[in-house]
């Protein structure tokens, strides 16, 4: 059989905008809590929510910002931003997420690129000095009209600013929005050249958050603690668009995730769902104090971002009591997702594959130099189409076209396995499979083997180079708090006789901690770089 599957055409997609949709549900559930910001101390009903949109949309309004223009966002997760997310998308503005960890250079790409006439961030967070940055690079940033620090008595005053607009110029520009209008601009964490602008639509981001919390059966009854970042779409999509679309609480835990924030979190508004990537429920997962907090609400979530360990989400199921945790799967140029488990999935499902097509999608594994479907069993590449697809790159249609083919098919750069039933298994990237003397080696395969030692807390699998094989393989450990570090000769005796010889590390480096994105995505290419640097390796 072809590795190939299609959707369910249940439940139907929403037609309407993020707007329409805002007002919608406040309108059915105006008086049950909409936002907690825990960090702030404070907290909106539905109907308080869509108030606090519409004053900022009339300041914006106010401010000159026309359908179509540039907002950018950088600032870590707040509930202005989830108010900047939901004003800007009832005047058709275009929302630019900026990466919280940017610098001065990415940062000034960013507002260039998009050519960003407005921008709401902070003076600065943690090392982050965002004024000094936008000041420092004032001259060479000419689109950039009006910065707003939330920190200062900017935001105030543009809310002032809008408090004369008439309620009737809000709304006819609500109307003037339709479902296929750009709204979003994220840019991806690309290891090589400039970061690409994903342009997505209301129609994209509002019906995949829809989608996605429709898998793990939210409704207007949960409180899902949201820890992953706003920036990304796992936290503006999967979470905020999520939760609107189905009415059900968005609870901020901290800014920034804080693994003891989360937990005390979840436990004191008693949440019902978490979201998070691998390394965030690690870290909750191994707290010292993780068995004080009561954890006895939880029942769902989400667990995406990269590859999940087994173990990890056993203990999900286990000692979290997340019984119907989902693993999700997607790109931020699909808005995100494109293959989920069920909630109805038994174990080895849950914890052994990304799950089955979204609804409304189609999925193939493609064999990568030809581009022929595959049979199912094979590897190759991960390819998909439908609703989710991004309308394109920013202002490119170069990088467009060579990331969408003639077909409307968007190529992943993942490698996949669509097994017999039609689940998923990801193998790795295309660019980070290891290639050892002919020999194709999947860093996941054996990742999720080294996870499985009593000592080892985390742990990833990198290619490095070798003179004789081209490249072998090198393991980047994190040992359990108290656990003497493991030489090669540990682990290769632990691979023995479990691992075919090629996949046995040749090399073993003990870290503290791994170079990440602010998602929790591990830099392998970073990894790579240092590995060969420490290691002495060309």
């Amino acid at each position: 059989m072809k590795a190939y599957a299609k959707g369910e055409s249940e439940p139907a997609l929403l037609e309407k905008t993020i707007g329409a949709t805002l007002q919608d549900t406040a309108s059915r559930f105006g008086a049950r809590e909409a936002l907690v910001d825990a960090a702030a101390g404070r907290r909106w009903t539905w109907s308080e929510l869509d108030a606090d949109v519409n004053r900022l949309a009339k300041g914006l309004l106010a401010a000159g910002l026309e359908a179509g223009d540039r907002l950018g966002i950088w600032a870590p997760n707040c509930a202005q931003w989830v108010l900047a997310q939901f004003a800007t998308a009832k005047l058709g503005v275009i929302l630019v997420n900026v990466n919280p960890a940017y610098r001065t250079h990415e940062y000034a790409y960013a507002v260039n690129h998009s050519r960003m006439r407005m921008l709401i961030t902070l003076t600065r967070f943690k090392t982050s000095d965002y004024r000094g940055m936008v000041q420092a690079t004032a001259a060479d940033t000419p689109s950039l009209q009006r910065v707003v620090y939330l920190d200062t008595g900017d935001w105030d005053e543009l809310l002032a600013q809008g408090e004369p607009v008439a309620d009737q110029a809000l709304a006819e520009r609500l109307a003037a929005t339709s479902p296929g209008d750009a709204i979003n601009i994220q840019y991806t964490s690309g290891t090589t050249g400039y970061p690409k602008g994903a342009v997505l639509s209301h129609r994209n981001i509002l019906n995949n958050g829809y989608q996605v919390t429709g898998m793990i059966k939210l409704t207007e009854e949960d409180r899902l603690c949201i820890p992953v970042p706003f920036y990304h779409c796992f936290g503006m999509v999967m979470g905020n668009l999520g939760c609107v679309a189905r009415g059900t609480t968005m609870v901020i835990p901290a800014p920034g995730f804080d693994a003891e924030a989360t937990l005390r979190v979840v436990a004191e508004e008693r949440c019902t769902g978490l979201y998070g990537v691998p390394t965030m429920f690690i870290a909750m997962q191994n707290h010292p104090d993780f068995a004080r907090y009561d954890l006895s609400l939880l029942r769902t979530g989400i667990m995406a971002g990269s590859i999940c360990p087994v173990e990890v989400m056993r203990r999900c199921v286990e000692d979290m009591g997340m019984s119907a945790v989902s693993i999700a799967y997607g790109m931020t140029e699909t808005s995100p997702v494109s293959c989920q488990t069920r909630a109805d999935d038994d174990f080895e499902h849950r914890t052994a594959t990304i799950g089955r097509v979204h609804p409304h999608v189609e999925i193939k594994v493609v064999d990568p130099a030809t581009g022929a479907t595959l049979e199912r069993g094979q590897t190759g590449e991960y390819c998909t189409r439908g609703y989710s697809v991004m309308l394109g790159y920013w202002d490119d249609q170069e990088k467009t076209r060579a990331a969408i083919d003639a077909e409307g098919w968007m190529h992943t750069g993942d490698l996949a396995v669509m097994r017999e039933d039609g689940y998923c298994t990801i193998v790795g990237r295309i660019k980070d499979m290891v290639i050892r003397g002919g020999e194709n080696i999947y860093p996941a395969e054996i990742e999720e083997f080294l996870y499985k030692h009593p000592d080892i807390e985390d742990v990833s699998v990198i290619g490095v180079p070798d003179p004789k094989f081209g490249e072998v393989i090198c393991a980047c450990l994190r040992m359990k708090a108290g656990r003497q570090p493991l030489d090669v000769e540990a682990i290769r005796a632990y691979c023995e006789g479990q691992l075919a010889h090629y996949k046995i590390p040749a090399y073993v480096r003990i870290l503290e901690e791994f170079p990440t994105t602010v998602t929790g995505k591990i830099r392998k290419n970073q990894l790579r770089e240092d590995a060969a640097a420490q290691l002495h390796l060309s």
